[in-house]
């Protein structure tokens, strides 16, 4: 990315404030009855028109913030609603940060962009298959992300390590998912401590978050594309930035522990809506 590319102040922000809530009336009538249906299709749209921009050279942070609107008016269409809480935690943040959050679905992947690069200038740390999926590539390649093979750790830790200081020092920040897989549940043994390790290398601080995507499923024989249900909100929320000291360790245990605590209260509204 270059400075061109960096967030300005009239790049558009979709998500203003510090909390965003899906209207009452953002579905349509015939995509809320057929939301798997009526998704993909438009997806397939958004993601082919931003690849064609991108492998012609037209795709700056701008579109890429554009395509990932797109995406979540196309989410919303079909009846799926997002609320979106803590934002004033990095929009007033200066500088670069480690963004360290729970991976749980594709979604968080296309929409994250509409949400924080509006405000700092971002990228991430991705397997390369997904550097290489086909038309998506084109797109994710040009926002110069980190990618690691998941074949050898401590490769994958020198790539994130050095990658992303040398990022960090340009003004880029960074989203990890410290978990191996995309995963409904949370467990300490997958939660790795590679953006702490990353945040304390380049002093930087690290913004934790939390995230509820399950609305969009995950599928067979190919994953990342499973049905769409409206009836599970999408939920993200950002915590106080946090400075990492020492070995990390506590600020380690503070990211799992905000991010446990929020997957429990959602799954609590879920009991009670269900009751």
């Amino acid at each position: 990315m270059t400075d061109a590319d960096s967030p300005t102040p009239d790049m558009p922000i979709p998500f203003t404030g510090d909390v965003y809530t899906t209207p009452a009336d953002a579905a349509g009538p015939i995509a809320r009855l057929f939301p798997t249906l009526a998704y993909y299709p438009m997806m397939a749209g958004i993601v082919y028109r931003a690849a064609t921009a991108a492998q012609q050279g037209q795709y700056p942070s701008s579109a890429w913030v554009g395509s990932s609107v797109e995406v979540v008016r196309a989410l919303e269409r079909t009846g799926v609603r997002l609320r979106i809480e803590g934002m004033e935690h990095f929009t007033r943040l200066d500088g670069p940060c480690v963004f360290v959050g729970n991976h749980m679905s594709t979604l968080e992947t296309f929409v994250l962009p509409a949400i924080i690069q509006p405000h700092k200038d971002v990228t991430y740390v991705v397997k390369q298959s997904l550097a290489d999926y086909p038309v998506f590539k084109h797109v994710l390649r040009t926002r110069d992300p980190i990618t690691v093979g998941r074949v050898n750790p401590r490769d994958d830790l020198a790539a994130v390590l050095e990658g992303g200081e040398e990022r960090l020092k340009r003004g880029i920040s960074i989203i990890i998912f410290p978990q191996a897989t995309r995963s409904d549940a949370l467990d300490p043994k997958t939660f790795n401590s590679i953006g702490i390790k990353l945040a304390r290398r380049a002093g930087v601080p690290v913004v934790p978050f939390a995230l509820k995507t399950d609305a969009w499923g995950t599928g067979w024989p190919i994953k990342d594309f499973g049905p769409i249900r409206p009836a599970r909100t999408v939920h993200f929320r950002f915590a106080a930035p946090l400075a990492v000291t020492g070995n990390g360790k506590d600020e380690q245990a503070a990211v799992y522990a905000f991010i446990e605590g929020c997957l429990a209260e959602w799954r609590n509204e879920i009991r009670a809506i269900s009751s």
